[in-house]
């Protein structure tokens, strides 16, 4: 990005400019506000004041890049990046048309290269200092940023979060009423489902994401453990205080999980990962290995998205099937 250079003038060159300056000069009316601006929002502790929807906008994981997509601002977008699956089918075109930066993170330079005025980061490694991407970083370089919600420093991820982060964003955008109209299908939807399931005993479940040594799985702050709550579920690692973290295997052991919830993303698969819980003699007598109950979801099922409405009907379906018939 360039800077605009100062020029330093030597004395007698200011006196015709300063002489200059006893004339009225016309003063240039102040640029008015869009519609339903300003508009100033807090997100994760950074303040931000928009006289306007911001117009080349880069997204840096796929579950942000997919609200944007969902109230119809795909041509805001300059670039995206960090793709964790498969796009919705319903998004695949308007995806399509967006540059994808880089395969995960992009570099600063190329961050840059793509000009934006605002960046949108699903998780807080997309803010990473190290790399020069930091949200203070982009903001001396004239940037706006937001950081999805999941990952504020603040209590438990609910459903409500998800609302309030579309509600957000849609003002953000100066699309205040697609924001509406989508929460308000998200609100029926699961309420729907929350009928379904009135009186089901709550199945204990073991998220697992990855890991050999320790089990890197689903804790109690993320929308992963509201999704097991919502599902009819109890996880049983509610109790570790972040969204994502490790455990010992050991723990998995005393804990007795009911069924496992498999992530289903990136290069290992489901059944590599069914494998090695099946394989791993330390598991045996866990309930859910013994009865071999399993159950899948993508990764950007499980994080602060549009997808969480119907992800909670689809792991309902599968820690309840008779429920929900």
């Amino acid at each position: 990005m360039s800077w605009p250079r100062r020029v330093l003038l030597p004395a007698a060159a200011l006196v015709p400019l300063l002489a200059g300056c006893s004339a009225p000069a016309e003063q240039k009316p102040a640029a008015k506000a869009a519609p339903g601006f300003p508009y100033t929002v807090t997100n994760c502790g950074v303040k931000d004041t928009f006289q306007a929807p911001p117009k080349r906008v880069v997204t840096m994981n796929q579950h942000v890049t997919e609200i944007m997509i969902a109230l119809g601002l795909e041509k805001s977008l300059v670039g995206t990046a960090y793709l964790d699956d498969t796009v919705l089918p319903a998004y695949k075109k308007a995806y399509d048309s967006v540059p994808v930066l880089a395969k995960e993170y992009p570099s600063k330079e190329a961050l840059l290269a793509a000009n934006p005025d605002f960046v949108y980061g699903g998780y807080a490694s997309a803010f990473d200092a190290k790399d020069g991407r930091s949200r203070d970083d982009l903001k001396k370089a004239g940037i706006s940023t937001r950081l999805n919600t999941e990952y504020c420093p603040s209590g438990k991820t609910s459903v409500d979060d998800l609302y309030r982060e579309v509600t957000e964003v849609g003002r953000t955008f100066g699309v205040p009423d697609r924001a509406e109209k989508w929460i308000a299908g998200a609100r029926a939807a699961v309420t729907a489902n929350e009928k379904r399931l009135k009186g089901v005993e709550p199945v204990s479940v073991f998220v697992y994401d990855s890991g050999d040594k320790t089990a890197f799985t689903a804790g109690g702050k993320g929308m992963g453990n509201e999704l097991i709550t919502r599902a009819g579920g109890r996880n049983v690692f509610s109790d570790l205080d972040k969204p994502f973290g490790d455990a010992a295997w050991e723990e998995v052991v005393a804990r007795r999980p009911e069924v496992v919830v498999i992530y289903d993303y990136g290069s290992t698969t489901v059944e590599q990962k069914k494998k090695r819980l099946l394989d791993d003699p330390a598991l045996k007598d866990v309930p859910a290995i013994k009865n071999r109950r399993f159950a899948v979801m993508p990764l950007s099922d499980a994080v602060l998205g549009v997808r969480v409405p119907a992800a909670v009907e689809k792991l309902a379906a599968q820690l309840h099937p008779a429920a929900a018939r």
